[in-house]
């Protein structure tokens, strides 16, 4: 049962949310990573478990 959308429906119909919405997650994830990559690399000594069980250890 397929119609063709009328010209006030194709008017209603918005691109780009998804797009949108990935694009900014992803900066958000990069820039988390980033700052965990940093403070890690500028401790003396420390350790860390991110999911998944990896650990590491460094003195």
């Amino acid at each position: 049962m397929k119609r063709e959308l009328t010209i006030e429906e194709q008017n209603q119909i918005v691109t780009g949310e998804a797009i949108t919405l990935t694009a900014v997650m992803a900066i958000c994830a990069i820039a988390i990573a980033a700052v965990v990559v940093y403070k890690l690399f500028l401790s003396k000594e420390g350790s860390t478990t991110i999911p998944g069980g990896w650990k590491f250890t460094w003195e």
